[in-house]
């Protein structure tokens, strides 16, 4: 059963005085259908973006591609001027097409166009962190990344970014971006089933530095597997929250951005931070990662 506690304690960024909740929001679903065009509901945009921060969430993940631009409007629209504490990430590294495709946007030209059009649409003099987005759509390529994260080092030399994340990465990109500037966090697909990044984690941990997983397109859409289900009849929880307390569970350098455009949808994977695993439910959890859950 679910019992109260404080968003699953916080997490210090490296190299920065930004201490973060663990339990954050990922601000994707707000534009409209495909992260594209208007939401449907601005006011329900809007208030979700209040309750959040009302609750305690001081972690927003966002895009000025998403929309685009108009998630960051909203943003700014809800929250502006920004409490004290709260962090707004953002990502680089893509575009959208008029044909609502997604594009690489890796030129110094286009990298420093988003710098500015995030602050512009967020409102901010300077953003305090931004990931460089990389790889293809969930996965991670091999490619140096060397080029685009100078043009974000020197951005941030400016004082246009505050601090650097990567996001769809692998442990040879992150050794390459340490020679270039320090990395604050590492946002990559990761899930309870998902589990190629387990010693990158480990790894990540031991570093301090941060891990966010992200979630396909459309959010966070709950494993289809029978171990899952069976953990959250037990815990009188859904799906959704023992896959996201699992992930606080995993290990303390987690943080997590579900996002969603619903005031109920919000208030439920909050939730999730409060949701006790006991030891045996967590060995089943476990075993759809290796493969011997029933999915």
């Amino acid at each position: 059963m679910i019992e109260q506690t404080d968003l699953a304690g916080s997490f210090t960024l490296p190299g920065t005085s930004m201490t973060l909740n663990r339990m954050g929001y990922g601000a994707m679903q707000l534009a409209g259908p495909g992260v594209w065009g208007p939401p449907r509901d601005i006011d329900a945009a809007i208030a979700v973006l209040r309750e959040a921060v009302e609750s305690g969430v001081n972690h927003i993940d966002t895009s000025d591609y998403y929309g685009p631009h108009l998630t960051n409007q909203i943003i700014k629209q809800s929250l502006h001027p920004y409490t004290d504490g709260l962090v707004i990430v953002t990502k680089m590294g893509a575009r959208r097409g008029s044909d609502k495709s997604w594009i690489h946007a890796l030129s110094r030209q286009e990298l420093s166009d988003g710098v500015h059009d995030n602050l512009r649409n967020l409102g901010l003099d300077a953003l305090d962190v931004v990931n460089l987005r990389v790889g293809g759509i969930m996965e991670p390529g091999e490619e140096s990344i060397a080029e685009p994260l100078t043009v974000l080092a020197e951005l941030k030399r400016r004082g246009l970014i505050r601090h650097i994340g990567l996001s769809n990465i692998t442990p040879k990109q992150l050794s390459e971006a340490q020679t270039i500037t320090e990395i604050a966090c590492v946002q990559n697909f990761y899930n309870v089933a998902r589990r190629n990044d387990d010693a990158f984690i480990d790894d990540l941990a031991v570093q301090g530095i941060a891990y966010v997983p992200f979630f396909p397109l459309g959010g966070f859409t709950p494993l289809q597997s029978s171990a899952l289900d069976a953990a959250a009849y037990s815990l009188q929880a859904t799906p959704m929250q023992v896959a996201l307390a699992w992930l606080l569970r995993r290990s303390p350098n987690i943080l997590l951005i579900p996002g969603t455009s619903s005031v109920a949808h919000l208030r439920e994977n909050l939730k999730a931070a409060m949701l006790q695993i006991p030891a045996e439910v967590l060995v089943d959890l476990d075993a759809i990662g290796r493969g011997q859950g029933d999915q």
